[in-house]
């Protein structure tokens, strides 16, 4: 299948065995999972890990879920993800083509995956045609305002700031709820540590940071959720006046 809007990513294609580093070390005490669970349970339910990589989350989602498909459109990580847990089947696929019957999904997670607005519509027209009525789509995505991981990511990149604003105004036209989670990085090792913050940032910027705390094995990390609910016939709900912060 042609997967045209696939593009790799550089840090989970390049190094995938860094990335599943960087999985393990964060948000230790589960606040994102818990926030998630919280805008959409899938206890007993029927769940969708969209851009799934190497399937680091699947064994997790099975533990609850009735059914965990995970949709992958990198080759290789499709690979090691296929390998993860028997409980979850792992599909080629993406945003843009769920290889998935018409409403047939209650929840549908995308982790730093795809739905980078504003061009990223046909994706969300794609999910709400895999979602029962009442099912749900959580994105995970960096917050560009809270935490040391924000501040890097400022410093790595010239936009952050109206980065931010665009993806809030894009999701809040779109009905979507919004919910910060402020959670933290913590690597068992400095080296591991490292490692990481070189696969994720520019040398400079990486380099500047870690010389400026020689005693770190982690840093403050804010998320930003978005969910939305598909009412059927590729509608949404309103969820904007249910914004929370956690």
């Amino acid at each position: 299948m042609s997967l045209p809007d696939f593009r790799p990513a550089p840090n989970q294609a390049g190094r995938p065995d860094l990335y599943e580093l960087e999985n393990r070390a964060a948000d230790p005490d589960g606040l994102v999972l818990d926030a998630m669970r919280q805008l959409a349970p899938w206890a007993g339910k029927t769940l969708v890990d969209l851009g799934c990589g190497s399937g680091y989350w699947l064994s997790g989602y099975a533990a609850e879920a009735a059914m965990v498909t995970g949709v992958e459109p990198d080759p290789a990580l499709l690979a090691l993800a296929a390998q993860r847990d028997r409980r979850a089947r792992v599909l080629s696929g993406s945003a843009e083509h769920l290889p998935v019957d018409d409403a047939s999904v209650d929840v549908v997670h995308a982790r730093f995956a795809y739905f980078w607005p504003p061009t990223c519509e046909p994706g969300l027209t794609e999910v709400l045609r895999v979602l029962r009525p009442g099912g749900m789509l959580v994105v995970v995505d960096n917050d560009y305002r809270g935490g040391e991981f924000a501040e890097m990511l400022r410093a790595a990149q010239d936009m952050a700031w109206r980065k931010a604003d665009v993806t809030d105004v894009w999701w809040a036209a779109r009905g979507a709820s919004r919910t910060e989670v402020l959670s933290w990085w913590d690597f068992g090792s400095r080296s591991d540590f490292e490692d990481v913050l070189r696969l994720e940032f520019p040398a400079d910027v990486a380099g500047s940071w870690l010389a400026e705390h020689p005693d770190a094995h982690g840093l403050s990390y804010g998320y930003v959720l978005f969910a939305v609910r598909s009412v059927g016939c590729g509608r949404l709900l309103d969820l904007t006046q249910d914004q929370e912060s956690t």
